[in-house]
């Protein structure tokens, strides 16, 4: 199995975009006026807007109502990439966590988490150069 892409259903299509294309350094590649995709080496971001879920089953996803996922990004430079981004919705700055990453996150336009991270300790190293 392949996980071909994490999709977010928006509110406000243009400024999650953006808001993703900012973070990720790529530009979107818009297959239609509703929808969009990110391509990056390990996953693409998709969106698509409300009027999007009604393709699949209306009313199977909401724009702005996830509260329980947070999209994790493993960065070689923590402390740079706080610097480029601390303009935006800062959940947290830089800080260690208890199984040796460190950390900082932002909200997106739409409330969704974002998880900047890169490991710190020998094990921590470890774990993620095996994947």
């Amino acid at each position: 199995m392949k996980i071909a892409s994490l999709r977010y259903i928006a509110r406000d299509i243009q400024g999650l975009v953006a808001f993703y294309e900012t973070i990720t350094g790529r530009k979107a590649d818009w297959l239609a006026p509703v929808f969009a995709e990110i391509v990056t080496p390990s996953v693409a971001l998709a969106f698509g807007t409300q009027e999007t879920v009604a393709l699949f089953a209306p009313g199977s996803a909401e724009a702005g109502a996830n509260r329980s996922v947070i999209l994790e990004l493993q960065v070689a430079d923590l402390e740079a990439e706080f610097a480029r981004l601390k303009a935006l919705d800062v959940v947290h700055p830089p800080k260690d966590l208890p199984w040796g990453n460190r950390t900082f996150q932002l909200r997106d336009p739409e409330g969704n988490l974002v998880s900047f991270y890169m490991p710190v300790t020998e094990v921590a190293r470890a774990r993620f150069g095996q994947r």
